[in-house]
């Protein structure tokens, strides 16, 4: 079976559970999967009961897509991602965002946790993403072209929406949250960045580093999905402020961002049409 059927099955699959049409997706990452309880669930589908997806294997995400309302609005949000250091190809990495285009996804919050390379940031603090660089090894639309996923040179210019960026820097600056803007770097991992990494990182305009997101919202932007990206900042890449860390730790950050990151996720999907 080919890729694009491979996704129709799955969409058809889960389209059986679906009580009805969502055009919000979420990706709750790592350390941020409690957001998921705010969910008002109908099901919780395992990936391995889902044909053809990917399973995560990392210990900080669980593997289930919830479907369910947030804010009065019927969505499907991922529990838990997958990852190019894990072994999976950019193809299987993305395979979910393809099959939620298929149920009607029209917009994408995407979160993460990252390090900070803006000395402006400290740990347990929020970026919204307004842009990204892409340093994976492997890009998702390699390979033979798929004409129902979209154009074979997809625009780039605007892949974090700006529309959905101002609305959250509104709700923001009304109920005096403080949050970060910032140039997202997608890396490989799944090693954390020595310090000459960076500093290298930030000489080229990155304000933070990860390693997922990027693929996800190129190929969302394809499909003609609006993205909207948000990080949580666990660790610090800045000279003088590197230290080990742990998964602990970046959990630990990752649950003090939360509750913001949380309120900035529900805002959007109340303001989506």
């Amino acid at each position: 079976m080919n890729y694009y059927d491979q996704v129709l099955e799955a969409a058809a699959a889960i389209r059986k559970v679906l009580p009805a049409p969502a055009k919000i997706g979420i990706i709750l990452g790592t350390g941020l999967g409690s957001l998921g309880d705010q969910i008002e669930l109908s099901h919780a589908l395992d990936y391995r009961d889902i044909p053809h997806f990917p399973l995560s294997t990392v210990e900080s995400h669980s593997g289930k897509l919830l479907i369910g309302t947030l804010a009065g609005k019927p969505v499907l949000a991922m529990k838990g991602r997958f990852h190019y250091y894990e072994g999976y190809s950019m193809k299987e990495v993305t395979f979910p965002i393809r099959v939620m285009k298929q149920l009607g996804i029209e917009t994408l919050l995407i979160s993460n946790a990252c390090g900070g390379l803006n000395p402006a940031q400290n740990v347990g603090e929020v970026m919204l993403i307004t842009d990204h660089i892409d340093l994976f090894p492997e890009n998702p639309l390699r390979g033979k072209h798929v004409e129902a996923f979209g154009p074979r040179f997809p625009d780039m210019s605007d892949a974090y929406s700006s529309e959905l960026l101002s609305r959250a820097l509104g709700f923001a600056k009304m109920n005096k949250i403080h949050l970060h803007r910032g140039v997202y770097a997608g890396v490989q991992g799944p090693n954390l960045e020595t310090p000459a990494e960076y500093n290298y990182l930030r000489s080229i305009g990155a304000d933070a580093v990860g390693m997922s997101t990027v693929p996800e919202v190129i190929v969302a932007r394809q499909m003609g999905i609006e993205v909207f990206g948000i990080s949580a900042i666990t660790d610090l890449g800045v000279e003088g402020k590197i230290k080990r860390i742990t998964l602990a730790e970046v959990l630990e950050a990752a649950a003090i961002a939360e509750p913001v990151m949380a309120e900035i996720i529900k805002e959007i999907v109340r303001q989506v049409d």
